[in-house]
């Protein structure tokens, strides 16, 4: 596990907690900041595992991963140089 993905899961945790003690309280600010806190820790989570994806398959197929960064690089200079 990243520390991306490590984040995410403890911001969405602590989100889910604020939200509880919002519902808890009756206070709306504190369930929207809590639920807002766990959207973004969800999301944090869904990066560190594409980070993780794109890690792993650049291991295993490092000339692939370079071709493809290269043809990218290509077709984004001549896309550019066209006004």
């Amino acid at each position: 596990m990243n520390s991306e993905k490590a984040q995410g899961v403890m911001d969405k945790v602590v989100g889910r907690a604020q939200e509880l003690a919002g519902d808890a309280t009756g206070d709306p600010r504190l369930q929207a900041e809590g639920a807002g806190r766990y959207v973004a820790g969800a999301l944090q989570e869904k990066y560190g595992d594409a980070l993780t994806c794109i890690n792993d398959t650049v291991k295993k197929n490092p000339i692939a991963t370079v071709a493809i960064i290269a043809g990218v690089g290509l077709l984004a200079g001549l896309l550019l140089r066209r006004r």
